[in-house]
C-alpha cells in the first residue's frame, strides 16, 4: 500500500505549541464510522459516550527527562543525547545529534562532570549505545540535568514539565508521553468511575519506534522498533470479563492499542497477564481483536499512527475527518485536540474500507 494515501495538507499554525491551561478543555472530534457521522464536542463531554460496564484502559508509563545536552571530552563539541531504551542497569540505547561526532570510545560529559557516558556500540539512524558513570541515584541526576523530550515540531519552552505527564503516570521509562492521556484529569476519571466504567492500567514505555517516520514508499517495507509492555493479571481478567458481559474495551492512545492488540493476537482474542516486547505494525487490512474503540490525538501525515487509526475507522472516512479537522481549526499533535472512535467498520474484515 502506498504511503502517500495517508498524506494531507496541514497548516503549520494548527500544530499546537503549548498545552491548554485546563487538560480536559481541549476539543473532541467523535467518529462514528458505521454511520459516517462526526460529532464536535469538548473532551470533558467524553463521559456521555461511555456505558456502565465499559473498560477504559490507560498507559501509566512516566516520561523520563531523557534529553541531555553535553560536550565531547576530547574536543568540547556540543552533543545532544536522547535516552531511548535501558538495556542494563547503566547501559542505554540513545539517539544522538549530531551522530557523526560519536564513535565507539567517545566520551560525553554532562553537567560539569556529574554524569559521563561512554559510547560502546554504534547503530543506524543516529542511534548509539552508551554506558553511563555517575555518583548517586541515576534518576535523581536525570531530574537535575535532563529536559523533557518534546517532539521536534514543538519549538516553545514548556513552563511546567508535569504538563507532559499524564495525571496517572507511575512507571518511569518512556522517551515520550502517551499524549492521548494528557487530556484526563482526576475529576474526569472519577466521573467515569461514578458512571460504572472500569479504569485499568497497562504499561508501554514509548520509544523511537512509535514516532519514527516512514521512509519507504510502501507501508509493507517499513519496520517498527520494539517497545516494552506489561499487562497485570488483574487487568487481563477485568478486560475478559468486560467482553463477556457485553461491555466495550476502550483504549486511550495508540500505545494502549498496540499493547492490547499484541496480547489479543497472541491469545486468540483473549487477554492474559504478560510482558514483553512488541513491534506490531497496524495498518489497513489488519483485523482488530482487542479494542472496541479508542481515544487518540491527531497525528502527523504519513505516520504509522494515522495508519493504525485508519485500520480501525477506514482510510477514506478517517482522511475526510482529518480534512474536516483542518477546516474546523482543530489543534494537532502532542498538545492538540483529541479524537474518539467508538465503532469499527467490521470486526471480521477491517480491510473492507481502505
Amino acid at each position: 500500500m502506498d504511503v502517500s494515501l495517508f498524506d494531507f495538507e496541514l497548516p503549520e499554525e494548527l500544530i499546537a505549541q503549548t498545552p491548554l491551561k485546563a487538560r480536559d478543555a481541549s476539543r473532541l472530534m467523535v467518529l462514528h464510522p458505521n454511520e459516517g457521522q462526526i460529532d464536535h464536542r469538548h473532551f470533558y463531554d467524553i463521559v456521555d459516550y461511555f456505558n456502565p460496564g465499559d473498560s477504559l484502559v490507560l498507559n501509566d508509563t512516566k516520561v523520563l527527562p531523557a534529553r541531555l545536552f553535553g560536550i565531547k571530552s576530547d574536543t568540547g563539541a556540543k552533543v545532544e543525547v536522547l535516552l531511548l531504551k535501558q538495556l542494563e542497569e547503566d547501559e542505554w540505547e540513545c539517539l544522538v545529534k549530531p551522530a557523526k561526532r560519536i564513535n565507539v570510545g567517545t566520551t560525553v560529559d554532562f553537567g560539569n562532570g556529574k554524569l559521563r557516558a561512554y559510547c560502546t556500540r554504534m547503530a543506524e539512524e543516529g542511534r548509539r549505545y552508551f554506558r553511563f558513570e555517575y555518583e548517586g541515584i541515576f534518576n535523581e541526576i536525570l531530574d537535575e540535568l535532563g529536559n523533557m523530550p518534546l517532539p521536534p515540531y514543538i519549538r516553545e519552552q514548556l513552563e511546567d514539565r508535569e504538563r507532559y505527564q499524564t495525571v496517572y503516570a507511575k512507571h518511569e521509562g518512556s522517551a515520550a508521553a502517551p499524549t492521548a492521556g494528557l487530556h484526563f484529569t482526576e475529576e474526569l476519571l472519577q466521573r467515569l468511575k461514578d458512571k460504572g466504567v472500569h479504569i485499568s492500567f497497562i504499561t508501554l514505555h514509548v520509544g523511537l519506534g512509535t514516532f519514527r517516520p516512514v521512509k519507504t514508499d510502501t507501508i509493507e517495507d517499513h519496520h517498527m522498533h520494539a517497545e516494552f509492555y506489561r499487562m497485570p493479571d488483574e487487568v487481563a481478567e477485568q478486560l475478559n470479563k468486560t467482553r463477556q458481559e457485553g461491555g466495550r474495551v476502550i483504549a486511550v492512545g495508540t500505545t494502549v492499542i498496540r499493547t492490547l492488540e499484541t496480547i489479543a493476537t497472541k491469545y486468540n482474542g483473549q487477554f492474559e497477564g504478560s510482558s514483553g516486547w512488541t513491534d506490531i505494525f497496524i495498518y489497513p487490512g489488519y483485523r482488530y481483536q482487542g479494542v472496541d474503540g479508542f481515544i487518540t490525538n491527531f497525528h502527523l501525515p504519513k505516520s504509522t499512527l494515522i495508519m493504525l487509526v485508519s485500520a480501525f475507522a477506514g482510510r477514506e472516512f478517517l482522511m475526510s475527518a482529518y480534512r474536516e479537522a483542518v477546516k474546523e481549526r482543530y489543534r494537532f499533535f502532542s498538545f492538540g485536540d483529541a479524537m474518539l472512535v467508538l465503532e469499527r467498520n467490521n470486526r471480521d474484515d477491517s480491510s473492507s474500507n481502505l
